[in-house]
């Protein structure tokens, strides 16, 4: 065999104890990706070694709570009742899994460039303590390249080299939050090692998790299926927030439109339009490709103009509603009360990364705006690196009196525990950048589709 699984081999024996779920899994990050991971694993019977820097994170999951709103705090509590996951900020312990699993952040600089920093202090965590025989992956969304050129020299500082002491393997996270028709185990697993002992540990291990792998040749190939998948989403989300504005001059209801074009079965598939994208994947990705096509001279023209149309769409939005505003009530930006319906970046999550409606609320208050947002899903705004000024703020009820209160309600996230109809009824101007008025019936003369 080509793939270093002759009988007795430290491979074949790994892949064995994979086979056998008798293996130890380190998951490293215990966000959205790394805890629905963590949960899966323990599942099928794995034992899991959970790993953050967070101690609130750690302490939560090992007192049976959840602090991730699709992550049943029942489930949690199972597992560490079994014994099947165990949380530690203690990276010692790193020496005790026999595959490690890295799901941490991979997010921009403030020039939109990657930002590896999670990943390098990650991989140099790891260095510490690796020992011969690990099988060592990376899940952060990044740029073709990364596994190799940045992971593998810091993890070969020690002298342990890959492929021969330890393997070295990549396979992007598919998460989606809120998704009820797909979940960890389900989603097809896309992996790319470092030669083909890597390929085939890496093939074997989640292979017992999901429903199925899906190898690919490298590396680099793996990596770039990640960013192809999050590309198609931002052009085509980028393609219909260009019609919306098209045919808005036009006097045309691109939601109609689009409502009538996806019964064509065949060569058409629905996006919608929004206020702007959200979440840690649609908003990077594309500049994670741009800047690492610039090492080849190559533009990617077609990838930066849509992500230049969807981050202009909160300005779009704020400007729709101030024009309505002033033409409906005679009222300018200053001094007007703003109600934001929602601040995770999607419906029925908690989630609040990369939120458009942050950048809409700010735009509103550089206005003169006053502004409060109600989330049923996100009682206080957290820390966030680009808005760190509205970290702490609270939602508002959604009351009568309260709806009162303001000059305009915007709707940004349409999460299904809103009643839409009393908050139509309620208010003097509704702004609905995700139709999701017209949807559930509550349409009236002072509702805006923006």
């Amino acid at each position: 065999m080509d793939d270093g699984r002759k009988p007795g081999s430290p491979v074949a024996s790994l892949i064995e104890r994979f086979k056998a779920h008798q293996a130890t899994i380190g998951v490293i990050g215990l966000g959205y990706v790394g805890l629905p991971l963590g949960c899966t694993m323990g599942r099928k019977r794995f034992n899991v070694l959970g790993f953050d820097i967070d101690p609130a994170k750690v302490e939560q999951i090992n007192t049976g709570r959840s602090y991730l709103s699709h992550i049943d705090a029942q489930e949690i509590a199972g597992l560490r009742g079994s014994g099947h996951l165990t949380a530690t900020t203690d990276f010692r312990r790193l020496a005790e899994c026999d595959a490690i699993i890295l799901c941490v952040p991979t997010p921009l600089t403030r020039q939109r460039e990657p930002d590896l920093t999670f990943v390098i202090r990650t991989a140099e965590s790891i260095l510490s303590h690796l020992r011969r025989g690990q099988l060592v992956v990376l899940e952060s969304t990044t740029y073709p390249g990364t596994t190799r050129d940045v992971m593998r020299p810091i993890l070969e500082r020690g002298g342990l080299k890959s492929g021969r002491d330890f393997f070295l393997a990549y396979s992007p996270e598919r998460e989606d939050p809120g998704n009820a028709s797909f979940s960890t185990a389900t989603i097809p697993k896309v992996v790319g090692g470092d030669g083909p002992e890597a390929l085939s540990l890496a093939s074997a291990l989640y292979g017992e998790v999901v429903t199925h792998t899906v190898p690919v040749s490298s590396l680099e190939a793996a990596e770039a299926v990640k960013l192809t998948e999050n590309i198609f989403r931002s052009v085509n989300i980028a393609l219909v927030n260009e019609l919306k504005v098209v045919f808005e001059a036009m006097d045309i209801d691109v939601w109609e439109v689009i409502e009538a074009a996806k019964s064509k079965p065949f060569g058409y598939m629905p996006f919608y339009p929004g206020p702007g994208l959200g979440g840690h994947c649609i908003p990077i990705d594309p500049f994670y490709l741009t800047w690492k096509a610039r090492e080849f001279d190559v533009a990617t023209r077609f990838v930066e103009l849509a992500g230049e149309i969807n981050t202009a769409m909160p300005m779009r939005v704020v400007a729709r509603a101030l024009e309505a505003l002033n033409e409906r009530a005679g009222r300018a930006a200053k001094g007007s009360r703003m109600l934001i319906l929602g601040v995770a970046y999607k419906k029925n999550v908690d989630d609040t990364r990369e939120s458009p409606a942050f950048r809409i609320m700010e735009l509103l208050e550089k206005r003169g705006a006053e502004v409060e947002f109600h989330d049923p899903m996100v009682a206080e705004i957290p820390m966030t690196r680009e808005h760190p000024e509205f970290a702490g703020r609270r939602s508002v009820p959604l009351t009568k009196d309260v709806v009162a209160g303001f000059d305009a309600a915007i709707i940004c996230t349409d999460h299904d525990a809103v009643d839409y109809a009393n908050l139509v009824a309620w208010s003097r101007l509704v702004i609905d950048t995700r139709n999701v008025c017209a949807r559930m019936g509550a349409t009236a003369g002072h509702v805006v589709k923006a």
